[in-house]
């Protein structure tokens, strides 16, 4: 478990990112609705993440078109960038425990 530390030492707009860059890579075709559900934050705070906030850090993020529409689709992560994506899994829950995320 993280100590209270790391904790305290921790950024929530950085770890906003870093989340949405694990979830990218954890939940099977995350698209903008599947992020809101596993986050509970608004659309808009997700597509800005994705389009400005990431790709701040190096962290490539692909958008897979599926079907006809131009929002059809999900997105891939390519590249964590600067994030080290191991120290995130290991320090998610300190993560979650500051954002107030919790994820089932």
């Amino acid at each position: 478990m993280p100590s209270a530390h790391i904790q305290t030492q921790l950024n929530p707009t950085i770890c906003r990112r870093m989340l949405i860059a694990y979830l990218i890579e954890q939940i099977p075709r995350p698209n903008n609705p599947a992020l809101e559900a596993a986050t509970g934050w608004p659309r808009r705070t997700i597509q800005d993440i994705i389009a400005k906030g990431l790709p701040g850090h190096g962290t490539r993020v692909a958008f897979i078109q599926e079907g006809v529409r131009h929002n059809d689709g999900y997105y891939r992560l390519c590249d964590w960038g600067s994030f080290d994506g191991g120290w995130v899994k290991r320090n998610l829950p300190a993560i979650c425990q500051l954002l107030e995320v919790k994820l089932n």
